[in-house]
């Protein structure tokens, strides 16, 4: 039995463990034989020294042995999955997963809650009235047999591991490592059963890489574990210093993806061009296109014809969700606006810049997001943002719609987005959203 003392000396002084140590020692973590102060020096090693490819590979793997792995080999078709990094009004994955499931690809989601200034895929889902995410992994086969797609979050038998050693680096400083973090991600997305892998990496002001360096690291380390671990892979880097689309929050970002599945793109042709590229990787991976041109071509279609709106309530339905509030999302209660948010006296001209990340943080505050992991979410709250940098402007005119519960608050609510805002005489030069691509070892631009 390895020496834990030991490990921990060998990777602070920058030595590299043998994959069998690391997987001894997540092994005695998760259950209970090692102690988090322990793990936690390890944690922090490891955060200073980093870790090779062989050791990401052995930690990726214990984490992803630590519980049970799906074999979903018996189920027709080539799952393929998505994975974002997080931004601010990040609602793809509600359009992607049915489209890319209506064009003939299975997709196998687990998605995670969100904590900080970005929000979470299961707190926008469960923001549909009865919508259930925690479904066994017997329903999960079933439902993905039945309709292609099912959207669930992470189960006590999928990667405990993660789950332990998380909360552990949430409080000791040991978050933003780039080997870390891609284990975490990948020891889940392997264990769900996935083909292969589509990852998309924000960078910018509103994601939790704001260095495009980093973001490329990240990419690179995500696309190299699942590659190595047998699952081909593609990364896109993504701009994230202005809010995604115009709504942000849990249930107004479900009403946004109910208009893009219907086809209605005026005004979020930022959030389709997100969600086309991706598309087209997955359907690529999944087999069902010979190139990812062809693939963004199949789900544009799939779009606009009524098919991703079809197999979306679908899931909904099958999900124990509210289907009619999918129909006619006005018709859901406690959905009125609190109040607006207009254009001061010296905004004339155009919209010059947004900061996402003021954004998603004032979201929080409206109540659509935590701030710990244990605050309540009020599934209605959030903004709806009718002016974004190219927009024109003028005094008076109306910025945003805030919906919240918070009502005494809406003065400190009106400035802090205001803040967030500058204007200029002229518009901005246009910046582009998908950055470059990352697979088979090489960046490519779009």
């Amino acid at each position: 039995m390895p020496d834990v003392v030991e490990l921990i000396i060998t990777k602070r002084d920058g030595g590299h463990l043998a994959p069998d140590d690391l997987r001894w020692l997540v092994q005695a973590y998760t259950r209970g034989e090692v102690p988090d102060y322990q793990m936690s020096a390890f944690l922090m090693a490891a955060f200073i020294r980093g870790l090779n490819e062989a050791e990401m590979d052995a930690l990726t793997d214990a984490m992803l042995h630590s519980g049970h792995v799906l074999d979903l080999s018996d189920l027709p078709g080539r799952k393929v999955d998505k994975h974002s990094t997080g931004g601010v009004g990040d609602k793809v994955s509600l359009i992607l997963a049915p489209l890319v499931a209506a064009c003939g690809v299975p997709v196998p989601m687990i998605s995670g809650r969100g904590l900080g200034h970005t929000g979470g895929t299961l707190d926008k889902l469960e923001s549909i009235p009865g919508l259930r995410t925690d479904l066994s992994i017997e329903a999960f086969r079933r439902q993905l047999r039945e309709l292609g797609v099912v959207m669930i979050g992470q189960t006590d038998e999928i990667a405990p591991a993660d789950r332990k050693l998380y909360a552990l680096r949430d409080v000791t400083g040991t978050i933003e490592s780039i080997p870390l973090i891609a284990a975490s991600i990948l020891s889940k997305k392997l264990a769900e059963g996935a083909d292969a892998l589509v990852f998309d990496v924000k960078c910018g002001r509103g994601a939790f890489m704001q260095q495009e360096a980093d973001a490329r690291r990240l990419a690179e380390t995500l696309v190299g574990i699942a590659t190595r671990a047998g699952r081909p892979a593609v990364a896109w880097l993504t701009d994230m210093n202005v809010p995604l689309g115009r709504a942000v929050g849990n249930w107004p970002e479900v009403v946004e993806s109910l208009r893009a599945l219907r086809g209605d793109f005026e005004g979020i042709e930022d959030l389709i061009e997100v969600t086309l590229a991706l598309a087209g990787e997955m359907l690529w991976l999944g087999g069902a296109a010979e190139t990812p041109e062809a693939g963004r071509r199949l789900a544009r279609v799939a779009l606009t014809d009524g098919r991703a709106f079809e197999r979306f309530c679908a899931m909904v339905r099958a999900q124990g969700g509210d289907v009619r509030v999918l129909e006619r999302p006005e018709t859901r209660p406690d959905t009125e606006p609190a109040g607006e948010v207009r254009a001061p006296d010296g905004a004339r001209g155009y919209v010059a810049d947004l900061d996402a990340r003021a954004v998603g943080r004032l979201a929080v505050h409206l109540g659509a997001g935590r701030r710990v992991k244990e605050d309540p979410v009020d599934p209605t709250a959030g903004l709806v943002l009718h002016r974004k940098p190219g927009d024109p402007v003028a005094p008076g005119d109306v910025l945003a719609t805030l919906y919240t519960r918070r009502r005494d608050r809406l003065v400190d609510f009106r400035q802090a987005l205001l803040a967030a805002y500058r204007f200029a005489e002229t518009p901005p030069p246009p910046r582009p959203l998908l950055l470059a691509r990352y697979a088979e070892g090489r960046w490519t631009l779009p």
